[in-house]
């Protein structure tokens, strides 16, 4: 009984925190109060408290550093997992789900951009260029993940940009993995911003489907 017990004050401490973590109470960055003050304050032993922390620290929403404490890292844990498991997906993976991502994307950002988009994409696209021909792969792969993020984020539609977001690490690795040949010059970001500008949404999709079928070739 004994055991059901403390597994119970353990599961009440993980709710307890969890709940300070996702309603937002704890952003991340905070460092949380100390094992004492958390036992004092949800009326549990220090034990239960540390126990809690080590499940949440596992699933993601917090680290202890050593000798400072103990800070939220994510809110989320769905987009942990997620996270987690396009850190594993391979390269051509990444590509066969951004078939469905960037073509839907480029469709509706021709249809709902507006100035204030086109404004952000041809910024992004000029540090890109400009990455590229000063051969800063690092730069470019940041740039060229922000371009599709703005195309996301120019459809207008909040859940596709989530899903873009969750994937923003694997795609800049996506592109860090193709090395040279992501620096090699070519007009397909210009041709597709220049589709989204005109409103063109089949352009864009037909443009789109030509720079995924590229970095499939250069992998």
């Amino acid at each position: 009984m004994r055991n059901v017990a403390r597994t119970s004050l353990v599961d009440a401490a993980i709710e307890e925190l969890r709940e300070e973590i996702t309603s937002g109470a704890w952003p991340v960055g905070t460092k949380i109060p100390s094992e004492s003050q958390l036992a004092e304050s949800l009326g549990m032993s220090r034990l239960s408290v540390r126990e809690a922390v080590r499940v949440l620290a596992h699933a993601g929403l917090l680290t202890t550093r050593q000798g400072d404490g103990t800070y939220v890292t994510a809110t989320d844990e769905s987009k942990i997992a997620l996270r987690r498991r396009l850190d594993k997906a391979a390269a051509m993976d990444i590509i066969d789900v951004r078939r469905g991502l960037d073509l839907v994307a480029a469709r509706l950002a021709a249809t709902k951009r507006t100035e204030q988009d086109l404004q952000g994409l041809h910024e992004t696209l000029r540090r890109r260029n400009a990455a590229g021909r000063a051969g800063d792969l690092d730069g470019f792969a940041d740039a060229d993940v922000d371009f599709h993020l703005r195309v996301a984020d120019a459809a207008h539609n909040p859940l596709l940009g989530e899903l873009y977001r969750s994937m923003s690490e694997a795609l800049r690795d996506s592109v860090r993995g193709m090395e040279e040949a992501a620096l090699e010059p070519d007009t397909s970001h210009e041709d597709l911003l220049r589709a989204i500008e005109d409103g063109d949404a089949s352009r864009a999709v037909a443009v789109s489907v030509a720079i995924l079928d590229q970095q499939q070739r250069d992998l």
